[in-house]
This record gives structure tokens, sequence and C-alpha cells, in this order.
């Protein structure tokens, strides 16, 4: 269990932060960017809670504890130590993809094919859906950055791969299933 008594250390006054096995780095460190924007995600998730019901609602809280998981996962790294630490470090399971990509099978089987891209908008949680999209695609970039230099676990790549597919499907769904996407239309204002 988590507990906070006091939220400031002031230890990180000087730029730095702490991983999750205590290494200290600089807080613009690409690890530190990638679980930063992992949790800057998972609040845009919660600003599009507010406008979602029901079985989206419940996939977005879903996601949000994931996002959580992610953000553990990421913090922490030489994946080659865990299995000697004392306490098993969480990582993201591939089991999360799995459940993802089944949530997007089940959402597209209710739309119609894309004929042509479309704009982000549409109804307000379409808006806050397509934002959550392109900020996990800023994570997922920040991630595969660090894995180009670092090992990390597979599954987060993946996961912020998926969870932004998810988004532009459950985006379409808000948008009455595809009903009123915003369509582009090419070279419109020239």
């Amino acid at each position: 269990m988590v507990v906070l008594n006091k939220i400031y250390t002031r230890t990180g006054d000087k730029g730095e932060t702490a991983l999750g096995n205590g290494a200290r780095v600089a807080k613009h460190d690409i690890r530190v960017e990638a679980y930063g924007t992992a949790d800057e995600l998972n609040c845009f998730v919660g600003v599009a809670r507010l406008e979602a019901e029901n079985e989206t609602d419940a996939a977005l809280a879903r996601i949000q504890n994931d996002l959580f998981d992610l953000g553990a996962d990421l913090c922490r790294p030489d994946m080659e130590a865990d299995a000697e630490a004392e306490y098993p470090p969480l990582r993201l399971a591939s089991e999360q993809v799995d459940r993802l990509e089944r949530e997007i099978d089940v959402m597209n089987s209710e739309l119609e094919p894309l004929r042509s891209f479309i704009l982000p908008g549409g109804e307000r949680l379409a808006a806050h859906l397509h934002v959550c999209r392109t900020v996990a695609r800023r994570a997922e970039r920040l991630a595969v950055a660090l894995a180009g230099s670092e090992t990390i676990n597979p599954a987060a790549v993946k996961y912020l791969n998926r969870l932004s597919d998810w988004f532009f499907v459950a985006a379409r769904m808000a948008n009455d299933r595809g009903h009123k996407d915003v369509l582009w239309v090419p070279g419109a204002n020239r």
C-alpha cells in the first residue's frame, strides 16, 4: 500500500527525480518523459470520462488503471534485475493488450468502413478521445525512443500502440457510430 503523508520532499528542486529503483535522473530524461506522458494521458482520459457513460466509462476506468500500471512499468529500469528484486516490479502484461484488441474488434464491428480520413471532432466525447489518441501516440514515440537505448517491457509499447487505436475507434463510436464523423476534404480551402 502506498502512503503519502508529505507531498513535497524538496528532493527534485535541482532538476532530478527518483526512478522506481531509487536511481536519480534528470527530470528531462527520456524515461521520465515517457512515463510522464502516460500520466498526462491518464489526465486527459479523466476529462474524457466526464462525457462518457456506461460501457465507455467503465472501459476508460480500466484504461486509467492500466496507465498507472504503465507508469509503474516505465519508471523501473533494468528489467534484467527484476528477477532478483525483493518485490517484483509491476509490469504491463500481454493480457492488457489482448483486452484492448478484443474491445477494438467489438466496437469496430459496429462501424462502417472508413472511406476518408476523419478530422478530430464531432461530439464532445469524440473530441476528447481524439486528444487521448494523439497523446497516446506521443507516449508511444517516447517509449520507442527509450527502447532504442534501454531495455523496456515490449508489452508497454504494444499497449500504447493498441491504445491509440482504441481511442480512434471509440471516438468513432462516440460520433454516433461514425455517422457524425467529420470527414477530411483534401484541398477544400485552396
